[in-house]
């Protein structure tokens, strides 16, 4: 799945700033619609079935944070992002314990709030999203953490290292930073180390590479993050 298959519902009652985002999604290839109030929201909710919602705090006749249940309730479970110009911590705060993905605050920087919506957009990606993977005599399945090594060995997988080989196959010949890796595999949960990461990448080269030692597959990009090479 890419991006431009992903749709996102802005709740908004602010025309311009609701235009604005529309604008700026639609530039990055976002699918969007706009929901100026509550009872909309919930319509569009149902119908468009948004992979992402920008939920504005301030709305006419209902809160955003009366309106996140309702929301969340639906059958495809969208992410949400609060959208707000409270701005204090305790407000933060609530919209985070509700189960928010993330909440940034009015006035924002566009650039910003696109970088977080990518990274809640990554974090949705379902590890089986693609099945199998074959490439060269290596098979990998999403489904059941299992691989064929370049030996034909058959091997477990964590979900850790799905994850990872989820990521970098689906952006395959694209360079992947290590701050997308941590946030897409441990989802903010840990901290791990860049050796974490490196032993991870010296796995796949061992099971995966004819020779480990030259890998052709699993690049690393000195100073950014990791590239998978089909």
């Amino acid at each position: 799945m890419t991006f431009s298959q992903h749709k996102i519902l802005i709740v908004e009652d602010e025309v311009t700033i609701a235009k604005t985002l529309k604008l700026n999604l639609e530039l990055h290839h976002y699918q969007v619609k706009i929901s100026d109030n509550g009872t909309l929201a919930i319509a569009d909710n149902i119908a468009f079935k948004p992979n992402l919602i920008l939920l504005d705090v301030m709305l006419p006749n209902i809160s955003g944070y009366d309106l996140y249940p309702q929301l969340k309730a639906s059958k495809h479970k969208p992410a949400i992002i609060f959208l707000t110009a409270k701005n204090q911590i305790h407000h933060k705060i609530k919209g985070l314990e509700l189960g928010a993905d993330d909440y940034i605050s009015k006035p924002f920087d566009l650039d910003e709030l696109m970088l977080r919506i990518k990274n809640v957009l990554y974090r949705m990606l379902p590890v089986n999203l693609i099945k199998e993977f074959e490439f060269e005599n290596c098979k990998i399945n999403f489904e059941n953490y299992t691989a064929t090594t370049n030996r034909l060995e058959q091997i477990a997988l964590s979900k850790k290292e799905i994850k990872l080989l989820h990521l970098l196959i689906d952006k395959a010949n694209t360079v992947v930073s290590r701050d997308e890796i941590i946030d897409y595999v441990w989802n903010n949960a840990a901290n791990p180390s860049s050796r974490t990461i490196d032993n991870f990448i010296l796995s796949f080269r061992k099971w995966f590479e004819k020779n480990p030692k030259h890998p052709k597959h699993f690049i690393s990009i000195r100073g950014v993050g990791y590239k998978f090479v089909l």
